[in-house]
This record gives structure tokens, sequence and C-alpha cells, in this order.
């Protein structure tokens, strides 16, 4: 089985320009393809993670992976499905954000001897001369064809902003620089980057020739890293200091019944022969297929001692025993009133909650525990005895929090 064929077997292959072409292409090694990555966080997220895996798997069957920064789209900022328009960031948050993302980059994909690229669109999009850009580009777009794009439907009823409607150029002369200097031929993304992807295909052959040999590949990324990276409190990390590798566990560990196999089998590098055993797996059999997913893909983001770590300590919770590297807060004294604090003064200290009105409904709803019991009482308090012995909080399925006194 080639590379491609293995991509389709994971259920990564979503649509295809030039199927055979493609096949031969990354199937022999030959491809140089790109990813793009806009840094409007100064962290990767689960999202960008499925992304770093595919260039990962790609890398290793011998094709050449650009990773592209968009420090010049992120300018911008994509209006893939959104239906409001992102926030203006500095460039000094963008290049500050970039950084954070190259550190990162780093732990998935081999930049030595010139395995891989790294490359920042800002290097030419921030010194495009517009009236160049129009007369250059602006004839190979099609303006009543870009407003039909999936990538705009959803911002019409709002409005689209003219600086939003560029962002389909930009991303397209992308594709067109990156191929023209570093030989790309092809250009990976999520199923909402469809139309955009195109775009980029397409001006490469308009102004090169039919015979130019650039393609596209869009998969099962986005729409699936949105709705398996978000959690009720945000985003899924990949920084240690915004999801810790306990919390990243967690998450996984906590995955739907329904889902498991298919995160194993799009997003780990275990054989898919092994996998393939575990289609029949239920019950009881799913919780452990729950812990090889957690515990694989904490192992490619933090190393596999933090994962051993993580799991000791969930394994640990599950037991009601003690779980060393859950995520702690540290009350003091003076936190207390009277040496004790309710539980809706809890949850806020803790962060899982942003206020108490929202403490408030947790508890009404039947999502808090301390200890493994369920808490129903919004008035409930705890003592600083109980504290200094250390109380185990959890809010919903997946976030948990040590409470200790320092």
């Amino acid at each position: 089985m080639g590379i491609y064929e293995e991509l389709q077997a994971r259920g990564l292959i979503a649509q295809v320009t030039d199927e055979e072409e493609i096949r031969n292409l990354v199937n022999n090694g030959k491809a140089t393809f790109y990813i793009g990555f806009d840094p409007t966080a100064d962290s990767l997220h689960v999202e960008h993670f499925m992304a770093l895996c595919l260039m990962k798997r790609l890398q290793e069957a011998g094709n050449k992976p650009i990773a592209l920064i968009g420090g010049g789209t992120g300018y911008i900022g994509d209006p893939s499905g959104r239906t409001d328009m992102r926030s203006m960031m500095t460039p000094e948050q963008i290049q500050h954000n970039c950084d954070c993302f190259k550190k990162q980059m780093s732990r998935f994909i081999d930049f030595s001897e010139g395995k891989a690229l790294m490359v920042n669109n800002a290097d030419w999009l921030l010194d495009l001369n517009y009236i160049e850009l129009l007369r250059e580009v602006g004839p190979h777009f099609s303006v009543n064809r870009m407003l039909t794009a999936e990538c705009y439907k959803q911002r019409m009823e709002k409005g689209l902003s003219f600086l939003e409607f560029n962002y389909m150029i930009m991303q397209s002369y992308d594709f067109y620089e990156l191929f023209q200097k570093y030989g790309c031929n092809l250009q990976f993304g999520g199923d909402d980057q469809w139309s955009n992807m195109l775009g980029g295909t397409e001006l490469i052959r308009r102004k090169l020739g039919k015979n130019a040999c650039a393609m596209t590949i869009t998969l099962l990324l986005n729409s699936e890293g949105k709705k398996m990276g978000k959690t009720q409190s945000g985003a899924v990390w990949l920084d240690p200091e915004k999801t810790s590798p306990f919390e990243f566990y967690q998450y996984w560990r906590n995955v739907a019944d329904a889902d498991v196999l298919k995160c194993i089998r799009m997003l780990t590098f275990l054989p898919l022969e092994e996998i393939d055993k575990m289609d029949s797996w239920e019950g009881a059999q799913l919780n452990t297929a729950k812990e090889i997913l957690a515990f694989e893909l904490t192992k490619l983001v933090h190393g596999e001692e933090e994962a051993q770590k993580a799991q000791n300590s969930a394994r640990a919770l599950f037991s009601q025993g003690a779980a060393a590297e859950m995520p702690t807060t540290e009350l003091t004294v003076e936190d207390l009133q009277d040496g004790c604090m309710d539980i809706l003064t809890m949850l806020v200290k803790s962060e899982l909650v942003p206020s108490k009105s929202e403490a408030r409904r947790a508890v009404q709803q039947g999502g808090v525990t301390v200890d493994g019991e369920k808490i129903t009482n919004i008035h409930e308090v705890f003592t600083e005895e109980a504290f200094r012995a250390g109380l185990i909080l959890k809010k919903g399925k997946k976030n948990f929090r040590k409470i200790v006194m320092k």
C-alpha cells in the first residue's frame, strides 16, 4: 500500500484534482507540497496538529513538506467558516505568533538538510505593488465565481469586507510563488479551503500554461479538527502552558464512543492492520481504545514521558486516587471566608468557569463533582482541612482541577 492509499484508508482524503498524477507523485516521493498556517494565536491547536501529522506521514514517505506561515495573510484573516470578521492583529503580534509556530512545528517535521522548508508569505505579500497585482493576478479571477465559494457564503448575510474578499487571491498567489521559487507542485488543506486552493491551481495554469504541474488535494482536516478540537472551555492547544499534557490526554480519553476508532485511524501512526482489528471492539473495549488514542496523541505532542504521567494520573483519577500531574489550583488562607469556600467560588477560582452565574448553572445542571460526588447544592461549602487534604474538582466530562492549600 502506497502513502496515497494509506491516506484514503485512514479517511483523510475528501477531494482531489488530477488523482492519478497526485497518486504517482506522493507514492514515489516526488511531491513538494505545502500546507498553510495563519498565525491567529501564539500556539498551534488540534486542527493544526492533524495537518502536521499529515505532513509527517508524507515526509516519512520521501516527500518534501513546506510549512507556510501566513505572516502576510494574517493581516487579512481567513473568512472561511466564520460569521464575523477576525480581530485585526498588529505586526508585532503576528511576528510573535509566527515564532511560536516555528518552535512547535519542529516537533513534527524534520527541517534538517533540506528535508523540509518553513517559509513566511509576508516575504512576498507585504512587498506587492497593488496596481501590479491587480493587472497580473486580477484578470484570472471571476468575481461572480468567487461569490459562490463556500468560504464566503457564511459571511454574505452579515457582510463580507473587501479586505477579506482578497483572501482567496492572496492564498492563490502563495501557491504561485511557492511553485516558482521552490518547485512546489502540490497543496493540501482542509475541505473548507477547496475554493481557495482551486484558485491557486488555476492561477498557475493560466499564467504558466496548462501543462504546469500544479495539483490540489483537500482533506477532512478542518471540519473534523474544528469538531474534535473544541471543548466547553475553548480550543485544545499544543502549548502545554495553555493545555496541560493531562488536559490534552483527558480530552482524547473522553471522546465519544462513535468517534474513537475514527480518531485512531485519522490521527495516530498505529499500523492500519492493528486498527482494523479494533473495528469489532465494543463496550469496555472502547475504553481501552480511548486510552490508546489519548496516549498515542499525547506522546506525539508532548513526548512519551509526559504521556505516561498523564495516563497514570487519569487512571488514578478514575480510581479516585491521587493525580499528581493533574492541573492544580493552589488556595491561600486569604482566599477563604471563615475558613471555608463555597462551590461557586471554588469553580471560579479554579478557572473552570469565568463567572459565578456560569458556576451556578453548572451545579444546577448536575455537571459538577468533588471527589466523585455530584454537587447539587449551590451553597455547598468546603473547609480548609478538606483543601489541605486535596480535592478533585470536575466540571463536565473533560475539565478537572486538583484544589489544594499552599
